[in-house]
């Protein structure tokens, strides 16, 4: 298809999908009406979580001048570092076009063109003009905690709303900021990492947090309800991660504090604060994947249980059924955790959070995303069985390591 064919297609399905304004267009912008299960608060949640940006073109446009590179990526590019597109969002005509390899991925109006139709995941861009000028970028949470089914081809599909994007380099784009002079810490975080720990945005400047960079594996956002202490260290509940992602970390126009890391940051208006119920209640609806069809060995995964609960011992940490024990200590406002060194795992990123310990990992979707660990250093699940079999001297037989991966697959 020509750069001209997908501009008409684009523009025509502008008209009528986003005729609204911006703030109603989000309100359904999955093309659905609020069902007769679903509150208000969830289905705002839903927006919240897709399309709101908090008011952080302060960071990404203002500061990071990022619309000045996108302007020059082309489709191919941006799908080479993970961005995943809504096929919900594209035109039929256009769906069609990608399928039979008619679309030009190599020219950048067409990344401005599925910009201006919304269906860049977490990617919110402004067009303006006749001559579709990228005015504004800003970023969302689903740019991390989504991905696509891949259903139209690699990187184009519907959304899968808390999946993490392990295929997203963040730091890659970082790096294509103008304003960003030294890139090699973002360059070196490598695809599905991100170090929220590196430095933050006060609303004016990026301010150092701490030397160094000390990436970790994006998380799932699914099945959290009922977990406590959601957070790799435990610092605090869902809502105290998305107050600090959303303010210091995405840059939103919003304030966030804590003395025990050293932050304190007011803005106002807050956009960020009086979002966090809606944006919480949604995320609490995020059911875990099942494992697809035909993924496990049935007779082994059982096989595996038995190991999990006995000779393995994981039950004592990752007590079901929520495979965790941050909420076993005596006062539950408490997060129960654990030394970095009673567990083998690298204290470093510890040593930077307010906690200085990790929480028991809550096991869930194993099969979907690897790497493991929060530092992704277990490629697999073998990797992670074998981890804790030399640190807890556990004498695992070859056979039950394998009983024992088939059965993590399952959870």
């Amino acid at each position: 298809m020509s750069r001209f064919i997908f501009s008409t297609v684009a523009m025509s399905a502008a008209i009528l999908t986003f005729g609204l304004s911006h703030g109603q267009a989000q309100g359904s912008a999955d093309g659905k009406s609020i069902s007769h299960g679903q509150s208000r608060s969830g289905a705002d949640g839903k927006s919240i979580f897709r399309f709101d940006t908090f008011g952080d073109e302060q960071l990404w446009t203002d500061t990071l001048q990022m619309q000045q590179a996108i302007k020059n990526v082309s489709p191919r590019t941006a799908l080479s570092v993970g961005l995943k597109v809504d096929s919900n969002a594209l035109p039929p005509a256009v769906i069609n076009a990608i399928k039979a390899g008619q679309v030009n991925l190599d020219d950048p109006a067409v990344t401005t063109q599925l910009l201006k139709l919304n269906a860049v995941i977490g990617v919110i861009g402004k067009v303006v003009g006749a001559n579709d000028t990228l005015a504004t970028i800003g970023i969302t949470c689903a740019l991390c905690h989504s991905t696509v089914d891949n259903a139209v081809a690699p990187g184009i599909g519907r959304r899968l709303d808390g999946w993490p994007n392990r295929t997203l380099n963040v730091g890659a784009i970082i790096a294509l900021s103008p304003a960003i002079i030294n890139k090699a810490p973002f360059q070196s975080w490598g695809p599905g990492k991100f170090d929220a720990r590196l430095e933050y945005f006060n609303g004016k400047n990026i301010v150092s947090l701490n030397s160094g960079t000390v990436p970790v594996v994006i998380p799932p956002a699914f099945g959290l309800k009922g977990v406590g202490f959601e957070t790799y260290t435990g610092d605090g509940v869902i809502s105290y991660w998305n107050n600090y992602v959303g303010a210091m970390e995405m840059g939103g126009h919003g304030s966030f504090s804590d003395p025990r890391i050293g932050i304190s940051v007011t803005q106002t208006p807050d956009l960020v604060t009086p979002k966090l119920p809606a944006l919480l209640q949604y995320q609490l609806g995020l059911e875990t994947p099942p494992p697809p069809e035909g993924s496990f060995d049935k007779a082994a995964a059982r096989r595996g249980e038995d190991v999990f609960n006995g000779a393995a011992g994981c039950a004592r940490c990752h007590k079901p059924p929520l495979f965790t024990d941050v909420l076993s200590g005596p006062d539950p406002r408490v997060p129960f955790l654990h030394s970095p060194f009673e567990v083998g795992t690298d204290p470093v990123y510890a040593s930077r959070s307010a906690t200085k310990m990790y929480r028991t990992t809550p096991l869930r979707a194993l099969w979907q995303h690897p790497p493991y660990f929060h530092d992704g250093s277990a490629a697999d699940l073998l990797a992670v069985v074998n981890h804790y079999n030399s640190v807890f001297q556990l004498g695992l037989r070859d056979k039950q390591k394998a009983d024992l991966v088939e059965y993590l697959k399952t959870l």
